[in-house]
């Protein structure tokens, strides 16, 4: 499961429910949970290049264009 796909699956889950400010981690959270990956309260959250915790990487924006593949495989 790629990161692009656990962001897209948040932002849509964090759109239904009114684009909530300060929410990131716990859609992220919900998403990978609808996914399969685990427990959303022991996941990691995504890593810059020096490999210390970042905001959830990119989420609030809209997912590319090109996200057209199916969400879970």
């Amino acid at each position: 499961m790629s990161e692009e796909q656990i962001r897209t699956l948040a932002f849509h889950l964090w759109e239904q429910d009114g684009s909530p400010d300060g929410r990131a981690d716990e859609y992220w959270g919900k998403a990978r949970q609808q996914l399969g990956l685990g427990d959303a309260a022991h996941d990691e959250r995504p890593a810059d290049a020096t490999g210390t915790e970042t905001e959830t990487a990119g989420f609030g924006e809209e997912p590319e264009a090109t996200s057209d593949r199916p969400l879970a495989e």
